[in-house]
């Protein structure tokens, strides 16, 4: 009766029955996931935020296929402030990164095509790929003092139905960035094989150290088709805002990704007129993001100091760091007992395609006391 695209397992794991368990019982629990900003103690400019809505405009449908003029210039003006030329001609307006990867595996791949993403990294590529009838194939990420793309099985990966390479940059859970030799040594191996690059980028703002080797976007790229996706769901901490875009080097797909848009037409007049005004607030979240990150990250060096049975994974930017932690129980196990014996939230590697055990992720951007008392926890247990 139902299609094949919905063909994956849906029952709830043993950690999540043993939250819902811990949740029905309103034991306390120090989540060490938190992603949502807007539920980690940010402060937002509220009243800010509502007036940028206030428009009269807002009541008229004027569609636009790429987006608002006034919404894609505004994205113009924030890459202007990294440094980088953008033309609003190539910005393309989406609901959420999801959706744009979701147009460009339209765009790129038929029924049964594949594309090449990274392991590991967020769990959704297998879904939004799926719904399209798209297969995934996982290139790896290595850990040698740091994260590096391994070109050599990336290129290996390489058939004659794949159509794409997604990056992520950074990625997410490494908080890795693509260096500079890794893109060029990328570009090679996809204008040699006909395949375009995807680059998500919604963590690029969020470094945790400089480091002038790093990729900052594929937006100026020119020997291969390359989409650059990033949204405000990151760069404003507005993630319910449902705003996102990307933007295209190359005229053909251009073409054809506005037929796609204009297909659905799925960005709300509101938040295009809004857009500008958003942005230009997005500083003043940004700067609390990164000043909470870098201080439970430095919090979290130095209590790690006295515990050498747990590791930290070397990590350039994004929301949170790995742990790796003894192999004397499974993944599943220390977050379970993590969960039953201490109340502590975290999430096992496998969430997030890791090859090997055990390894936990946290989130720096979970509020500092909280951080702290179960971190803590974790080491004393």
């Amino acid at each position: 009766m139902f299609s094949g695209r919905l063909d994956w397992e849906a029952r709830p794991n043993a950690l999540t029955c043993l939250l819902a368990d811990k949740h029905r019982r309103g034991e306390p629990i120090l989540d060490l996931t938190e992603s949502n900003p807007t539920h980690a103690g940010i402060v937002y400019p509220s009243a800010e935020i509502a007036a940028s809505f206030a428009d009269e405009r807002a009541v008229l449908y004027e569609p636009m296929a790429t987006g608002l003029l006034s919404a894609r210039e505004a994205v113009v003006e924030y890459y202007a402030g990294r440094g980088i030329e953008v033309d609003a001609a190539r910005v393309l307006l989406t609901a959420s990164t999801s959706e744009a990867y979701a147009f460009l595996f339209k765009l790129l791949a038929d029924p049964g095509d594949e594309v090449l993403v990274p392991r590991p990294s967020y769990p959704l590529f297998e879904y939004l790929a799926r719904l399209e009838s798209v297969r995934v194939r996982h290139y790896p990420l290595f850990y040698d003092h740091g994260w590096h793309v391994d070109i050599a099985a990336l290129e290996a990966c390489v058939n004659e139905r794949t159509r794409a390479v997604v990056v992520v940059n950074p990625n997410n859970p490494t908080g890795s960035y693509l260096k500079r030799e890794e893109l060029h040594r990328l570009v090679a191996i996809c204008a040699s094989r006909g395949l375009a690059i995807i680059s998500d980028e919604v963590f690029s703002d969020y470094a945790l150290r400089d480091d002038a080797d790093r990729a900052t976007t594929v937006a100026g790229l020119r020997d291969v088709p390359a989409f650059a996706l990033s949204g405000l769901s990151k760069i404003a901490g507005l993630p319910q805002m449902k705003l996102g875009w990307m933007l295209v080097n190359d005229d053909p797909a251009l073409e054809r990704l506005e037929l796609i848009a204009d297909t659905y037409l799925s960005v709300g007049t509101p938040v295009q007129l809004a857009l500008p005004r958003l942005l230009a607030l997005h500083g003043g979240v940004q700067s609390q993001i990164n000043a909470r990150t870098r201080e439970n990250l430095a919090w979290l060096t130095g209590a790690l100091a006295s515990a050498p049975s747990i590791r930290l994974l070397d990590v350039e930017g994004g929301w949170y760091v790995i742990l790796q932690v003894p192999r004397i129980r499974s993944e599943e196990e220390w977050v379970l007992r993590l969960l039953r014996d201490c109340g502590v939230l975290v999430q096992p590697g496998f969430f997030y395609d890791f090859e090997q055990e055990a390894y936990l992720v946290v989130s720096l951007l979970t509020a500092p006391d909280v951080f702290r008392e179960g971190v803590q926890r974790v080491l004393t247990y």
